[in-house]
């Protein structure tokens, strides 16, 4: 059963701006601190950013100030606002749900993921 969705990659040059998205029922993003990360060939995937049930934010330091994690509970969506991207912002990116009712470290549900390519 898909419980993540994300849509919005693609291609775009650097310095250009993308927003990702990821649909997910109610139930993960009610009880689950949501994120995105993203893996780069020949990399671990890494955390880019989450948010809490209560709306805290965090972001890796590579993307602090470029990068805008929001979720919007009535669409049941989770976005990723990507500005200025670098060439070293390409990668796939997973969208993740977990830890859930705060238990645990790791997410428990992930999306197909989506690529996001940035170029010269």
């Amino acid at each position: 059963q898909v419980q993540l969705v994300e849509s919005g990659g693609g291609s775009v040059q650097a310095g250009g701006s993308l927003k990702l998205s990821c649909t997910a029922s109610r139930y993960i993003l009610s009880t689950c601190e949501m994120g995105w990360y993203r893996q780069a060939p020949g990399k671990e995937r890494e955390l880019v950013s989450s948010i809490s049930s209560s709306g805290t934010t965090r972001y890796a330091d590579s993307v602090k100030g470029r990068f805008t994690i929001s979720q919007d509970n009535a669409k049941n969506t989770l976005y990723l606002q990507m500005n200025s991207l670098k060439i070293e912002d390409t990668a796939v990116y997973y969208c993740a749900g977990g830890p859930c009712y705060g238990i645990g470290t790791k997410p428990l549900y992930w999306g197909q993921g989506t690529q996001v390519t940035v170029s010269s």
